[in-house]
């Protein structure tokens, strides 16, 4: 099987159909290969009927022994070759079913990658997750009917034929029967598409919730809100509960359907094939291999209803990816400087005045920790802006380019799951002394100390087994170790306490000696060592200098630095970390 997941191919997104239709064109040879084995398993099902008929009439009635024995023995000789049609038909569709799964997650994973910043804007983490494993799934089942499902019309087409040679009145009953069968169902299969479209939608929304809850499940205790949004999830269940019902009651009509049926219609052509035999119209080996005919049909109409039971399940999820494709990220630019400003360029924001020197550490300091976010956003192009770098209009820049060279690092910064080494050393492997370096700068040793195995130590998704305090300075470490031409860190030591900060404050500077850093923060600590403090009013600029200097200049800058404000409120004060975050 070829590796899908390393280029998995450019799929074709103009509708549902057509990306199953991709998925099928990529694997060309497999999928024929499927064809190919489930067309002769099918058909192959329709010769014992027809060589059992053969040796009732030419063996078993006249008491010829030769005849009998060599049609029995071409009857086993039969099941034995298409027991290992069977065996190769569904190894081959299993691997159909797998490179469609790996391709489709490896597209979506792409495209989340291509995103970005801007996936969490448009599409909740809860959808991703229900595309990535639920939608992905439902659309590889979907493609078995290019095996069976090619084998079940050649197989009815086969027994048309070979009932012609018996009675054409059976062949009609065939011929016209199947078709019926596939109308009955149809009706069926667009209400399923239509109640899967709505429960696939709310199992996404549901999932978001639900990891909306366990992650802030901190913040709601201490809001008093914890049984509130437990309510609204419960409601929220049971109505997608209710929908499912809805789904499970048309699928349990179209799988009874499915079995009971081509169990009516076997036993519809076989009364028919009896009255015929006894009035004398056919044979008693016909008689059974009429039988065996319409036994046989019982599976093809099967995979019929099964197929498009499948198809409209799959059109149903490759409509959600198709959706999830067609979402395109934030504008890259670049188209008139592209690989941006060279070295030691400076930042600036033109909407609050804030400039960032290049080589110096600067400090933003206002009342509303939101306001020197918003200015990070811009500077790190996460929102439209008239920011430029070096005098070049930040949209006018590449976005990937900005991406490799300024790096925004907030406190919301997911934590992957994996051992403490690779959850810092992100795209590129550290050694350890590297890696201690940067633990140090970060203050974090005790982290490392403190965990089972070291550098070794397994951290869970976010971080849950890590403290708050222990979390920022591992965010901290991952920043330092990605050593970016420019870095924007937004409160990088708000969960610490002061012995802890100051250390930070200390290898902060020194880790990023020679490097453009910007930092935000009211931490009088962290302040004391940036070359320069721009002092935020109602977002704008309203003095710069040292932290010195505006102590004594400014006593708007004094009475936020004495109570180390760091609420959305002016004169709100710093909370202290919750227990269990502090830094020990």
């Amino acid at each position: 099987m070829t590796d899908a997941y390393v280029e998995p191919g450019t799929p074709d997104t103009r509708g549902p159909l057509r990306y199953l239709w991709w998925l099928v064109t990529s694997q060309r040879r497999r999928v024929a290969a499927g064809a190919l084995l489930g067309s002769a398993w099918m058909v192959c099902l329709t010769l014992p009927p027809y060589l059992l008929s053969r040796a009732i009439d030419d063996g078993l009635r006249p008491g010829r022994w030769p005849a009998l024995i060599g049609w029995v023995a071409a009857l086993l000789g039969v099941g034995v070759f298409n027991a290992w049609l069977a065996i190769m038909r569904h190894r081959t569709m299993t691997r159909v079913r797998m490179d469609a799964a790996f391709r489709s997650v490896a597209v979506v994973v792409r495209q989340a990658t291509r995103l970005g910043a801007v996936l969490p804007r448009r599409v909740t983490a809860g959808e991703v997750v229900t595309i990535g494993f639920g939608d992905v799934g439902v659309i590889a089942g979907t493609l078995t009917i290019t095996g069976p499902g090619v084998g079940a019309v050649l197989a009815y087409a086969v027994v048309a034929v070979l009932l012609l040679t018996v009675s054409p009145l059976l062949a009609v009953v065939v011929l016209l029967g199947v078709p019926l069968l596939a109308v009955l169902v149809g009706p069926l299969l667009w209400r399923l598409q239509g109640a899967e479209t709505v429960y696939r939608a709310g199992q996404g929304a549901l999932a978001a919730r639900f990891e909306d809850m366990a992650g802030g499940l901190r913040v709601l205790n201490g809001i008093g809100g914890k049984d509130v949004y437990a309510a609204r999830y419960r409601d929220a269940s049971r109505a997608l509960r209710d929908e499912g019902y809805r789904v499970g009651t048309v699928t349990s009509w179209i799988q009874a359907l499915g079995v009971g049926l081509p169990t009516l219609f076997l036993g519809a052509v076989t009364w028919l094939a009896a009255r015929m035999a006894v009035q004398g119209d056919i044979t008693v080996g016909e008689l059974v291999a009429v039988y065996g005919y319409a036994a046989v049909l019982v599976v093809p109409v099967e995979f019929f209803i099964e197929g498009g039971y499948g198809l409209s399940r799959g059109l149903v999820a490759s409509r959600r990816v198709v959706r999830f494709l067609a979402l395109e990220p934030d504008a890259t630019g670049g188209e008139t400087v592209p690989d941006g400003p060279g070295a030691h360029a400076a930042l600036h924001d033109p909407e609050s005045g804030v400039e960032v020197a290049p080589g110096r550490l600067t400090a933003l300091a206002g009342a509303r920790p939101s306001e020197s976010a918003a200015v990070v956003d811009r500077l790190g192009r996460f929102t439209e802006s008239a920011a430029t770098w070096g005098g070049i209009r930040l949209e006018d820049i590449d976005l990937t380019r900005i991406r490799r060279r300024i790096l925004v690092a907030d406190n919301e910064a997911a934590l992957f799951a994996g051992p403490l080494r690779e959850v810092v050393s992100g795209a590129r492997e550290r050694d350890g002394d590297v890696i201690g370096r940067a633990v140090d700068a970060a203050a974090a040793g005790d982290v490392v100390r403190g965990a089972p195995g070291g550098l070794d130590a397994w951290i869970g998704a976010g971080g849950h087994n890590l403290s708050g305090g222990q979390r920022q300075r591992v965010r901290l470490v991952r920043a330092l170790l990605a050593d970016p031409e420019v870095l924007l860190a937004v409160e990088p030591t708000s969960a610490l306490d002061a012995h802890t900060e100051a250390a930070v404050a200390a290898g902060l500077r020194d880790a990023r000696r020679g490097r453009t850093t910007l930092v935000t923060s009211t931490s009088p600590l962290l302040l004391d060592r940036a070359d320069t403090v721009h002092y935020l009013v109602d977002g704008v600029v309203a003095a710069t200098g040292s932290h010195r200097k505006l102590l004594d200049t400014q006593p708007g800058y004094r009475a936020l630095v004495a109570r180390g404000g760091t609420g959305d409120e002016p004169g709100g004060s710093r909370p202290a970390p919750p227990s269990g975050e502090a830094v020990r």
